[in-house]
């Protein structure tokens, strides 16, 4: 092992978990005061219930052996509860204890990300049970399908879209932010509307500032998402990092852009969106490409996905805080562009379409998006329905529009100076 690989993986790993208060940040600044609580506790505690699972059983869905070579899912049984990883594999590139650290927190943040679209209104306690059912039923095996690579001699067969159809995906765009998406989508149709929605006062955000440096954390970390995703320290994890960098930038640009153009001023909220909007498109495609081409798509992702939030109007469907409009449009665009400006000059060393590599690229790609797609949108609907059904996912009306905190967590964020307080109780500075 090369202790400078080990070094960045274990920095890279501490960036990823400083993306969970990041995105509670993020989110927790879009929502109501009275809501920011349950913001906040969706994505810590989806993120630390798969955790728990990724521990028992998830990292061997994931990173098992296939189950008759398929290419599905991985063996159950190969690393259960993770004992095998306490000794060291002097052949293993990385520690196996440190690489399933690393992609644990993949697996926590993708389900933190679909609490946006149910902000305000999903019973705690059913969120809870979503998040550990989603992880088992969906985002195990996705990952699977994208993360697990096979060994080249063929003792260990991975998963069929990185191996068998071969599609690129460096950091997660299908995995992650389109298997996200889309799962956003069928809660949101299954949960039903906002009360109110989609005027109603409570939904207006409560604190922009919150916003920006949730913001800004998430970019921090999305370093080592995307170049922690190379597995060493070297020029792969240096392009990508680049990469990172300007694709987020040209995003923040663009979509304070379109809304100069169309609303006549560029918003803080906006700024703060398009930022993730390109950040999330260049995931897949961050060592597929040049830096001109992660300018590209960071500045397609801003401008499109500025106008795609828009899409919750027109279709009726209550995507909270815009999971759908920016982790899914953003993770088909970039996934898809991939095919247009992938270049073999990048650590992927692909060409695409107009680096004179054809459509062959764009065509496996459009198979890894709609594969994804179809899978987690169904069964995330079955999910949502089932829990719907045994245990209901809403909260009352009138808790709802008073703010989920109180209800939920029986707290509330921000006390008034006028307010008294009581000896002993646990609001007591």
């Amino acid at each position: 092992m090369n202790s400078g690989d080990v070094a960045w993986i274990l920095a890279a790993s501490a960036l990823l978990c400083i993306m969970i208060p990041g995105l509670a940040l993020f989110y927790g600044g879009m929502v109501g005061s009275r809501r920011i609580l349950n913001m906040m506790m969706m994505c810590f505690g989806g993120m630390s219930i798969v955790a728990v699972l990724w521990a028992v059983f998830g990292y061997s869905l994931v990173f098992g052996n296939s189950v008759a070579g398929a290419g599905i899912i991985g063996d159950v049984t190969e690393y259960l509860g993770l004992d095998k990883l306490l000794a060291a594999d002097p052949a293993a590139a990385l520690p196996g204890a440190l690489f399933a650290a690393f992609q644990l927190f993949f697996a926590g943040i993708t389900t933190a990300i679909i609490a946006g679209a149910a902000a305000g209104r999903m019973k705690f306690g059913a969120w809870m049970a979503f998040s550990a059912l989603w992880a088992t039923l969906v985002y195990f095996p996705v990952a699977h399908w994208v993360f697990a690579f096979s060994s080249s001699d063929g003792s260990v067969v991975g998963g069929w879209i990185v191996n068998n159809l071969k599609a690129i995906d460096f950091a997660g765009g299908t995995a992650v932010h389109m298997n996200a998406g889309i799962a956003s989508l069928a809660l949101a149709i299954v949960l039903g509307r906002s009360a109110g929605w989609p005027k109603s006062e409570h939904t207006k955000p409560h604190s922009r500032p919150l916003v920006l440096v949730g913001a800004g954390l998430l970019w921090a970390g999305w370093f080592g998402f995307n170049a922690g995703s190379a597995l060493t320290a070297g020029q792969s994890a240096s392009v990508v990092f680049l990469n990172t960098a300007v694709a987020g930038a040209a995003g923040l640009l663009a979509w304070a852009a379109v809304e100069r153009v169309r609303l006549g001023s560029a918003s803080s909220m906006g700024a703060a969106s398009g930022l993730i909007a390109a950040l999330v498109a260049i995931t897949p495609a961050c060592g597929a490409v040049s830096p001109l081409g992660a300018l590209a798509i960071g500045a397609i992702a801003g401008a499109v996905c500025s106008l795609a939030i828009e899409l919750k109007f027109r279709l009726g469907f209550d995507d909270s805080l815009d999971v759908v409009g920016v982790h899914l449009v953003g993770g088909i665009i970039g996934t898809l562009l991939i095919g247009f400006f992938a270049t073999a000059a990048a650590p992927n060393k692909v060409n695409g379409l107009f680096y004179g590599g054809g459509f062959g690229l764009l065509g496996i790609q459009s198979v890894a998006t709609l594969a994804v797609l179809g899978y987690s949108f169904v069964v995330t609907w079955v999910i949502a329905k089932i829990l719907n059904i045994t245990m209901g996912l809403r909260i009352h009306e009138a808790d709802e529009l008073r703010g989920i905190d109180m209800a939920a967590h029986a707290e509330e964020a921000y006390l008034s100076d006028e307010e008294p307080v009581e000896l002993g109780s646990p609001h007591r500075a």
